[in-house]
């Protein structure tokens, strides 16, 4: 009994010594467990007021900028393309401001039926109009359907009053002469993007920064007022000055039209520069487009700025050059040294001949200019020798681009020096057998009647800051080389009038301006061979020739229902042009220059006496004819004027009136 009562009492003992410690091992370890906890805790408190402290002084323009862009919706606004002026500061490419289309399409509350509406206004497909509206996007532009709306329907859909619905500014580019140097200026995309012509060119200068107007709404598209609506003015693009002369370039394309309807020619162009800087002062190629409606245009004429783009043998108007060299080498006297034309040249059993049957017969080597004879100039080439010649065309610039600021320039296409043997000598000395451009061709006669100095041709003068006006680029003339000398230029001016008045461009000649010029008849080239019928006529004009301002070149490809000579087509048209063009540009008249010598074919021309102060029993002259105008018995003013030139046959405009009328 004592035994198990004390059994008893140790297990009790045991138990309550065993119960004790593990209650308090529990104890201590939920003890542990709390001191982490609260750790843990303080911790997790400590993090977040730091973080709180870091978002509200340290990071919280970060983090409110976040949250304003979340809010913020931006409807672009579109930056003007700087505008292009001709040298006389008037505008060629402008713009106009219309509207273009955006939706919120979180805010349209009927897409179906915004949709219907849109696509009925727009003339667009209805579906493909829900998919844009309906895009989960915070803002959609409408394009290209929606972009640059004319005024009538902006104004439908304005009315139309649909949520969701924005019109916004927008700019359109627009050429306020049409077709007007439309191969040259180029024209933007949808997106003011320039894509052909200077537009793309000098796109980098023209393109503006767009701006926005940017609004604050909620989750559900609601208007935020606690921030007030954000304009970011947009930056225009930099406007640039051509050395375009428009006084130049009208009476270009008005001459050009008429020839194109006139002679229905597959292509016509004409390019005018300044010889003493290169600058190019007028730039003409028909057929030609609108830049307004380019969508409509044909590719290959767009893409095709023919004075830059067209490579094609020469003919005589290359004699210019060929003639220059050898004067420059001293290889004759142009009016002692003399040739004799039979009519033909054999160079290496190849047969060339002269254009006229027989030949010229005995020429000074100025007529054989003058009279444009290829045997003649195939006796130049030989004295010029394969070496000369060939470094001539280099030096004028003809085995490679010019390197004007414009794009689509071709380099043309010369002989290497290994196959440059005798008969391509010869040929290359006449013009033919060798490819060039028209403004490599107009160059190198510039080079040859300024002095003999190379000059980069180039047809933007000036970039200026829209806003500030301030000149961001001056361009000025840039030399390549000289090429000849300064007298041999001199002599090469006076050769070239007597072309005029003696030779085959006496149609060029204007009595009062000194001009000089050469003619050309190519034969057109077609995948490498001759074709066999129409030619390429052409005129390069220099005025004035002692001291030259402008020269003029002008072709027509394949002209129909004329006689197909340069001298006889393409001359008179080059006159026509030259006598507007010279008084514009200030040109005075001379008082004496070289008489025209007249062949029996000409018309001659008779000097006008002053009619002025008599009466009108008085007025009398049996070379030419008068038309009396208006009422009176004495003489007030005459058309044209006292010693001016008139036609055989034409009639003065007599103005008539009463004795104080006289002046």
């Amino acid at each position: 009994m004592n035994f198990s009562l004390n059994h008893i009492y140790c297990d009790f003992l045991f138990l309550f010594s065993y119960k004790y410690n593990g209650d308090k091992m529990i104890f201590t370890k939920m003890i542990k467990k709390i001191r982490w906890v609260n750790i843990v805790m303080t911790m997790i408190v400590i993090a977040i007021v730091l973080r709180l402290a870091y978002s509200q002084f340290i990071a919280y323009e970060e983090i409110s900028l976040k949250a304003i862009e979340s809010w913020q919706r931006g409807f672009p606004l579109e930056a003007a393309r700087g505008k292009i002026y001709d040298s006389q500061n008037k505008i060629l490419v402008d713009n106009l401001t219309t509207s273009s289309l955006i939706v919120v399409p979180s805010q349209i509350k009927d897409p179906v039926n915004t949709a219907y509406h849109l696509s009925k206004i727009l003339n667009c497909d209805e579906k493909k109009m829900l998919e844009k509206i309906q895009k989960k996007v915070s803002v959609e532009r409408i394009q290209p359907e929606g972009r640059q709306l004319h005024e009538d329907k902006a104004y439908q859909i304005d009315k139309l009053k649909l949520p969701g619905v924005y019109l916004v500014q927008d700019t359109l580019r627009y050429y306020p002469h049409k077709n007007y140097l439309a191969q040259t200026l180029g024209f933007v995309g949808i997106d003011n993007q320039g894509l052909v012509g200077l537009e793309l060119k000098y796109d980098e200068y023209l393109s503006g920064v767009n701006g926005s107007i940017n609004y604050y709404m909620n989750a559900k598209s609601q208007n935020l007022n606690i921030y007030p609506a954000e304009y970011n003015y947009p930056t225009n693009g930099m406007d640039i000055e051509l050395t375009i002369d428009t006084r130049v370039q009208d009476v270009v394309e008005r001459e050009l039209n008429n020839a194109y309807q006139t002679y229905n020619p597959d292509s016509i162009l004409a390019l005018a520069m300044n010889p003493k800087t290169g600058q190019i002062l007028a730039m003409c190629s028909k057929p030609d487009f609108d830049p307004n409606d380019y969508k409509n245009a044909d590719s290959e004429i767009y893409n095709r700025n023919l004075p830059i783009w067209k490579s094609y043998e020469p003919g005589s108007t290359f004699k210019i050059l060929t003639f220059s060299a050898a004067l420059n080498e001293k290889l004759f006297d142009m009016d002692k040294d003399t040739y004799y034309d039979k009519g033909y040249e054999i160079v290496k059993g190849a047969r060339i001949k002269s254009w006229k049957k027989g030949g010229h017969g005995l020429q000074t080597f100025r007529e054989v200019l003058q009279n444009s004879s290829n045997p003649g100039f195939v006796e130049i080439g030989r004295r010029l020798g394969k070496d000369k010649l060939y470094q001539y065309v280099q030096d004028f610039g003809l085995n490679k681009k010019t390197g004007v600021d414009l794009t689509g320039e071709s380099s043309g296409i010369m002989f290497s020096y290994d196959k440059f043997n005798e008969v391509e000598q010869a040929t290359v000395a006449f013009g033919q057998g060798i490819s060039i451009t028209p403004i490599q061709l107009v160059r190198a006669v510039c080079a040859c009647v300024n002095g003999g100095y190379l000059y980069k041709p180039y047809i933007v003068n000036k970039i200026i800051d829209s806003k500030t006006h301030e000149v961001i680029v001056d361009n000025k003339k840039q030399l390549v080389r000289q090429v000849i000398s300064e007298e041999t230029s001199k002599q090469v001016r006076d050769a070239l009038e007597g072309v005029v008045t003696d030779g085959g461009g006496k149609n060029a000649y204007i009595d009062g301006y000194r001009i000089g010029g050469k003619t050309g008849t190519a034969q057109r080239a077609i995948n490498g061979t001759y074709a066999g019928n129409g030619y390429i006529l052409s005129f390069i004009g220099i005025a004035p020739i002692d001291d030259p301002e402008i020269v003029l070149y002008l072709a027509m490809d394949n002209p129909k229902n004329c006689v197909q000579y340069g001298g006889t087509t393409a001359a008179p048209i080059a006159r026509k042009i030259f006598v507007d063009v010279l008084p514009a540009l200030g040109v005075k008249k001379v008082k004496s220059q070289r008489e025209k010598a007249y062949v029996w074919t000409d018309i001659p021309t008779f000097k006008v006496e002053n009619y002025v102060g008599l009466t009108k029993k008085d007025v009398k002259n049996e070379n030419y004819g008068f038309e009396f105008i208006g009422e009176g018995d004495y003489v007030i003013d005459q058309l044209p004027r006292v010693g001016e030139r008139i036609d055989a046959g034409k009639k003065v405009k007599i103005m008539l009136g009463n004795k104080e009328n006289i002046r």
